[in-house]
């Protein structure tokens, strides 16, 4: 697929997973959720491994980051973003996500010394700025309370967490580990480290048999991660984790308009300036501006095969 497809599959895909994610509470706690997820992701990823004929042995030192990865994305990333939407709307957790764009964009310019452009450092503006008016108290009606400050602490520790994450893969594609694979392995390390922690802190592991849970299990599990990972980490693999995390500025877009068809989420006037704010630091910095990083060849070779 070319670099706008992954791109929009990245958007449409992610943009409704949020409001998914709240079909998930209930009967099942949220960390246990985010275990069974990942594990039938890792599932479905290992049988299609052997089905093409995928290798999955690796050296210890490449587990090990692929461990990293995992347990950034998975143990920390997800198990805060479930939490966190049971305190706030899900299309302002998206929104509070979206900051990974700017995390990545400094995380790239720290680690492998990728150039900032005006455009970059104006749509990390109007995005960072979008962010803070929808995190207003009382923007939506709905922030408010010390539930809710927490819903906000732990949506931003998950989005940091995301970031790093995104740096561990971009640095593992270029050191030759495909995506597929890491995120093979990744996911399956990630639902090892919550359903440690789970087991740890005596999380019982109940399962709930309804056709919400199972649908929205189902749901998260193929599209929202198999398929969404799959394109946006070969899209990160492509044009750099800074420049593919521009997508995360529009997925709240989607994931807004769900929340306000879905959960009765009320528009202010901050609200609504401040995703349009979002979009338009998206506009100026869309995939296709400023330089490609740069990787090996044979790594490149196969991201474009």
């Amino acid at each position: 697929m070319n670099n706008l497809t992954l791109y929009l599959a990245s958007i449409l895909i992610w943009g409704s997973t949020w409001i998914a994610i709240t079909w998930q509470y209930g009967h099942v706690a949220a960390e246990v959720s985010v275990a069974y997820r990942f594990t039938l992701a890792a599932a479905l990823l290992a049988a299609w491994c052997l089905l093409r004929g995928l290798k999955l042995r690796f050296t210890l030192r490449e587990h090990g980051w692929m461990a990293l990865q995992g347990t950034l994305l998975v143990g920390i990333n997800y198990v805060c973003v479930y939490l966190a939407e049971q305190r706030i709307p899900s299309g302002l957790m998206a929104v509070i996500f979206s900051l990974m764009a700017v995390l990545n964009l400094v995380g790239a310019r720290l680690f492998f010394r990728t150039p900032l452009s005006r455009r970059a450092l104006g749509g990390m503006a109007l995005g960072v700025v979008g962010v803070g008016l929808v995190c207003l108290p009382g923007t939506s009606g709905s922030m408010q309370g010390g539930l809710d400050r927490a819903g906000l602490l732990l949506g931003l520790v998950g989005t940091v967490a995301a970031s790093l994450s995104n740096l561990v893969v971009q640095r593992n594609l270029r050191q030759g580990i495909p995506v597929v694979q890491g995120n093979t392995l990744g996911m399956a390390y990630g639902a090892a480290s919550v359903a440690l922690f789970c087991w740890a802190t005596g999380r019982p592991f109940a399962f709930d048999p309804s056709l919400r849970y199972l649908g929205s299990l189902a749901y998260l599990s193929l599209f929202g991660s198999v398929l969404a990972f799959g394109a946006y980490f070969t899209l990160v693999g492509r044009i750099g984790a800074g420049r593919a995390g521009y997508a995360m500025i529009v997925i709240p877009v989607v994931a807004l308009a769900l929340s306000t068809a879905f959960e009765g989420l009320q528009w202010r006037w901050e609200l609504a300036l401040g995703a349009a704010l979002c979009l338009g630091g998206n506009a100026l910095v869309m995939p296709g501006n400023g330089p490609r990083p740069r990787m090996p060849a044979p790594v490149a070779d196969r991201l474009e095969a």
